[in-house]
């Protein structure tokens, strides 16, 4: 049983996705799709920077999803692999849930570009800048963390965002508590805490308004039916109806990314091939979560070639 996964945010990096266009018309097709449903150059930013504005959140997350839908659509189009007749099920890292069901059939390319640039907008503007950090906690586990966050937090928000792997946790709140836990993150028996590169605190209780943004949001542009059933972030549950789906994707907004256990409930219900479609983040995150399992990623075209040939 193969599962097709998708990368979050973290994983972009200027001249993503350059060599694939070049090489390749459904590439470039996507990369152009995408920068006309938001009527901006994002494949420009992509492809050349500067990094600054490729980082931005807004920007980020479209980016990430169009560079790993460049990828399925290359290796659908010019490896002949479709992913419903290849995969069981799809998974995508906090963004690439959505990227997850761009690749399922629930949302057009379009659309999906659409949602994530408003859903980068609306976290932004959830917590003023400076106000919200986040932090991963390395050599970390659920039960450690829990305890740190509730000692850091003195009355502030500092909670669970992402429960990525065995030994990587990753907190987010007030900038004052995250940089508390920091401080105390050996004292509760982690190997270390490192603040992280970002402009807002994601999957917290802080990103309320970007949640109430996305329900109306995913009001108006509801997933369809998905050809493949997705591992929901919040539930770490397989989920087929898009009307619950929709209801988890807001939820998602402030609510924890369960990676962890999606991977142990994947590998429980049988995969052991996971395909990292754009990215090579969640990948090894998997290798240190469950054993026995082949994990692939996939960007290039010599990627796709392989995959295409082993698949």
């Amino acid at each position: 049983m193969t599962a097709f996964v998708f990368p979050g945010q973290g994983s972009q990096k200027v001249g993503m996705g350059a060599e694939l266009a070049e090489a390749s018309a459904a590439a470039r097709e996507v990369f152009q799709e995408v920068d006309e449903a938001l009527g901006q150059n994002l494949s420009r930013i992509m492809r050349e920077g500067p990094e600054e504005e490729l980082t931005l959140t807004e920007n980020a997350q479209p980016a990430i999803m169009a560079h790993a839908i460049a990828v399925l659509r290359v290796l659908e189009k010019e490896g002949g692999i479709a992913i419903a007749a290849k995969g069981e099920c799809v998974a995508g890292h906090s963004l690439g849930e959505y990227t997850a069901l761009a690749a399922a059939g629930a949302f057009s390319l379009a659309d999906t570009a659409r949602l994530l640039k408003l859903r980068g907008q609306a976290m932004q503007a959830a917590v003023p800048v400076g106000v919200g950090a986040m932090c991963a906690l390395l050599g970390a586990d659920l039960e450690k963390t829990t305890k740190l966050a509730e000692a850091a937090a003195e009355g502030q928000v500092c909670e669970i965002a992402n429960d990525n792997d065995p030994g990587q946790v990753v907190l987010s709140g007030h900038r004052e508590a995250i940089e508390r836990a920091v401080a105390l993150a050996k004292e509760y028996g982690c190997k270390r805490g490192v603040l992280l590169p970002v402009s807002a605190p994601f999957h917290c209780s802080l990103m309320q308004p970007a949640a109430e943004a996305m329900a109306e949001a995913l009001g108006r542009t509801p997933p369809q039916v998905m050809r493949l059933p997705v591992y929901a972030n919040v539930t770490a549950g397989l989920v087929s109806d898009p009307a619950v789906e929709r209801e988890l994707l807001v939820q998602q907004v402030t609510g924890r990314v369960r990676w962890r256990e999606s991977v142990i409930a994947m590998k429980e219900a049988g995969v052991s091939r996971f395909v990292e479609l754009g990215g090579k983040v969640v990948g090894p995150m998997i290798g240190r979560t469950v054993e026995d399992v082949t994990v692939t990623s996939v960007q290039t075209m010599a990627d796709i070639e392989a995959l295409a040939k082993e698949i």
